[in-house]
């Protein structure tokens, strides 16, 4: 007779079922089924087993356990195994560099552009609102192809749409393409933006800090270096040649994601095993997804605001236009250190809300300082907006750190990158019409600080050590 035999010293995750605080236990496969169940030491030997029955699974259990692990392709040779690794480190560092230019690279030229194809400030504002827009509807239903063609694959197809809507946007003979193009290129972005997140945690699940720093420094490597080389190349050529030439990078990109899935093997795409659980789960349910989605929410909400609006303050304040572009590069730079040191943050720190209570003091340290003081301390208020903004690289890591599996982490990534860029698109446009209603910046910014009240409520509830998982019930193949 089977039956398990677990000693009095077993654990839940010696018979491969994930305990709350674990991060990765050892899944249950063909190799360790077998030393988890053998023949019954009582039927052998007639001696009565230990009390252990509380760490005895059941059924159910040991096929959620299965059905909730990633699904790696451990049916290669480890050297087979070691390149396609390597593969997908070269895919992810691609599209992360990608991830920011089709914006970045494109808006320092919008009046050139619209002298050239006869637009004005209306339609350019309407561009300006595109990406964030764009990343909200397609960041939410990025999970849904995911969910039938793989992570690789879904990849594949938002890098390609990326690469040939940029090459479209290079062309445009008018206002009414160049617009089809933007959002049908932002539409691809917006797609990357939601699976890098599970691809890191279902290729590099034992270095998910390094990695996310790591994509997060490329994303804002390449957020710099768009709008640097954007006008001396449209000056030395034209405007076409300065917004196609970033269709290469994603092109390359799309291709390395392709040479990847072709060589993964079938069953490497579903995104569950064949068990009884299917992968669609409801992130809405979890508390903790909700947390996720108001602080990304938030300060998305602050990052556009004050990219968008800090020129204007300080220019309102007697400031230079070159001092508004200047402050918005050094509020940028200290993405790259954030990024550098707040994921390794998030894994090392068991609960690392400290980080979002730092954050929002410094939120509102540097707003309060833009409404008093806005000429004489803007070096120090714009450093701490900077620093206060770093809540977003948390966030991201949170996301794989609070998920089980790249299958649910891909569902929280498209709720919570959807839901919080859906709330940010509308923070530029109602900051201005605020502007414009009180007659100075006073009230916006007060209205942005306090954004960090529902920040901080919301990071207790993210940075909790609960999985999403645990308070999402997963939806039973062939069950209404």
């Amino acid at each position: 007779m089977l039956r398990p035999t677990p000693n009095c010293a077993t654990s839940w995750a010696s018979v491969g079922i994930r305990s709350p605080t674990g991060q990765r236990p050892e899944p249950i496969s063909s190799w360790n089924r077998a030393a988890a169940w053998s023949i019954s030491p009582s039927r052998r030997t007639g001696r009565a087993l230990p009390d252990c029955s509380g760490f005895i699974p059941s059924s159910h259990q040991l096929s959620l356990s299965e059905s909730i692990m990633p699904t790696p392709p451990t049916s290669l040779a480890p050297a087979r195994r070691g390149r396609l690794t390597l593969w997908a480190g070269v895919a992810i560092a691609l599209t992360a560099i990608n991830l920011r230019t089709a914006v970045t690279g494109f808006t320092p030229l919008l009046e050139v552009i619209g002298a050239d194809l006869g637009f004005g400030v209306a339609l350019a504002g309407l561009l300006g609102t595109v990406p964030a827009a764009s990343f909200a509807v397609f960041g939410i239903l990025a999970p849904v192809v995911t969910r039938r063609f793989g992570l690789e694959r879904t990849a594949t197809a938002s890098l390609g749409l990326t690469a040939l809507s940029l090459l479209l946007r290079a062309i445009s003979p008018a206002s009414a393409v160049l617009v089809l193009s933007t959002v049908l290129a932002l539409a691809g972005i917006g797609a990357a933006n939601v699976v890098i997140v599970p691809l890191v945690k279902a290729w590099f699940a034992d270095r998910i800090a390094s990695w996310t720093s790591f994509y997060l420094l490329l994303l804002q490597t390449g957020q710099f270096v768009a709008p640097l080389l954007a006008v001396p190349v449209a000056d030395a050529t034209t405007w076409r040649l300065s917004v196609g030439i970033w269709a290469l990078p994603a092109g390359l990109a799309a291709v390395v994601w392709l040479v990847l899935a072709a060589r993964l093997p079938a069953d490497h795409h579903a995104p569950v095993t064949a068990t009884a659980v299917d992968a669609r789960s409801r992130p809405s349910r979890s508390s903790t997804a909700w947390g996720l989605v108001v602080l990304f929410a938030m300060v998305a909400l602050s990052n556009y605001g004050i990219i968008t609006w800090l020129p204007a303050v300080l220019t309102d304040a007697g400031g230079s236009t070159s001092l508004g572009g200047s402050m918005v590069g050094l509020y940028s730079a200290w993405g790259v250190l954030a990024a550098l040191l707040v994921p390794q943050l998030a894994i090392r720190l068991g609960n690392p809300f400290v980080v979002v209570v730092a954050c929002a003091a410094l939120l509102v340290v540097g707003y309060l300082g833009m409404v008093v003081t806005p000429m004489d301390g803007t070096l120090l208020w714009v450093c701490a907006l900077g620093i206060g903004v770093s809540t977003f690289p948390l966030c991201l890591t949170l996301i794989n750190r609070r998920t089980k599996s790249p299958q649910t982490a891909s569902a929280v990534s498209g709720f919570v990158q959807g839901v919080g860029y859906g709330v940010a698109c509308a923070g530029p446009v109602s900051l201005g019409l605020l502007r414009e209603a009180t007659g100075s910046w006073t009230t916006p910014l007060l209205v942005l600080a306090a954004t960090a009240i529902p920040g901080v409520v919301a990071g207790w509830f993210a940075c909790r050590p609960r999985y999403v998982d645990d308070a999402v019930e997963p939806v039973r193949v062939g069950v209404p």
